[in-house]
């Protein structure tokens, strides 16, 4: 079989959507499968591909955010199944079309919903009721990555005329890669952080296309928290981030917060180990948490919002707690709560472990997805 794998990012650009890409090719590879990844041209260098895997960069004629306009796409042929890694604008619509003209069929992964902030709020919203339903109707599966998403997504009636065609197929983590035994003193050392201190670890990108991170909501948060010996570490970067720099000195926390930048994703089990309790103050359209499953494969307890999709990868009370969205109160008590309990954060990340053994390892994975392109070919 001669799969194409079309996203708008991919790595060294680190965030959710090119890094299940990355995983998803790299198991289909080891199954023996011909694989292609089309995506962008990168401006923030370049990463190593998939292991059997061609990565194909292609020109930008121009982009908006995370949405390159790529008219190389249209040359796209000689592949028996598309998988579109679904938002993305411009790319959408040419696969759909390349999928008419070619007899090519193709599946979609919808990995989170289009909402923007300011004027980006109204064009995204112009854009899924005109677009989207032209998109999906071409594709013979759509693939969520948690139906509790997928059922309070802003596309809910979509999937409800066609739910036979929905699959369940969450994002995985590396359990080989990400694990407790991880070294995470040095880096502590490194980063000028207290032996002693207690670590909450945020993981994500920085720029506006991932503003539901709710980072600034993460500061004033951690600004209530008393105690001087805990300490805030982010990892990743973006255009955003000077103004969290400065919030976090208009809040009088910056001594004790750590903005490190881009860490390559190999380099990150050693910052999970490093902490003691990672967290994701994500919105909505947040569908997932990437991060909650690396954190809980490094033996790490979470902490989240209660919202739909996040809610699905974390078991309150047993590998993490949840927090009511916009309750800072409830969040900055859950999160005392445990960095006050060693035994408790203990107990949960080896809870935490074993799920992501279970349920979230690539190997169990990568077979449904072959499954499913079987199923649309068939």
């Amino acid at each position: 079989m001669r799969i194409a794998h079309v996203t708008a990012t991919f790595p060294p650009y680190y965030a959710g959507t090119g890094l299940v890409c990355f995983y998803q090719a790299e198991g289909l590879a080891r199954l023996g499968y011909s694989v292609t990844v089309f995506t962008a041209a990168s401006s923030f260098g370049s990463a190593g591909a998939p292991a059997g895997v061609v990565v194909r960069h292609l020109p930008a004629l121009f982009r908006i955010g995370n949405a390159p306009f790529l008219p190389g796409l249209l040359a796209l042929r000689n592949v028996d199944i598309i998988h579109l890694h679904h938002p993305f604008i411009f790319g959408a619509e040419m696969i759909r079309l390349v999928s008419a003209l070619r007899d090519i069929p193709f599946v979609l992964t919808h990995h989170n919903d289009l909402m923007g902030i300011g004027f980006r709020r109204y064009l995204f919203d112009l854009y899924t009721l005109m677009v989207t339903p032209f998109v999906f109707s071409g594709a013979r599966r759509w693939i969520v990555v948690s139906q509790d998403y997928a059922v309070s997504s802003r596309l809910a009636s979509l999937f409800r005329r066609r739910w036979d065609h929905v699959v369940e197929i969450p994002n995985g983590v590396d359990t080989d890669l990400f694990r407790p035994d991880a070294n995470g003193r040095p880096l502590r050392r490194r980063l000028g952080i207290p032996e002693e201190a207690r670590v909450l670890l945020f993981v994500g990108a920085l720029d506006r296309a991932h503003h539901f991170k709710g980072v600034d909501y993460l500061l004033r948060a951690f600004s209530r928290i008393q105690a001087t010996d805990v300490w805030l570490v982010l990892v990743g970067d973006g255009e955003m981030r000077p103004s969290l720099e400065a919030l976090a000195g208009e809040l009088g926390i910056g001594p004790r917060v750590r903005f490190v930048g881009v860490v390559p994703h190999r380099e990150l089990p050693p910052f999970y180990v490093a902490s003691d309790l990672v967290v994701l103050p994500s919105f909505p359209p947040e569908s997932f948490g990437m991060v909650l499953i690396e954190a809980m494969a490094c033996g790490r307890p979470v902490l989240a919002h209660h919202i739909p999709g996040v809610r699905s990868v974390v078991t309150d009370g047993m590998d993490g707690l949840l927090a009511q969205p916009g309750d800072m109160d409830d969040w900055v008590e859950k999160a005392q709560a445990l960095l006050d309990d060693p035994q408790r954060r203990r107990e949960m990340g080896a809870q935490g472990r074993a799920k992501v053994e279970d349920q979230f390892a690539w190997h169990r994975i990568i077979p449904r997805l072959v499954r499913v392109y079987e199923e649309a070919l068939s």
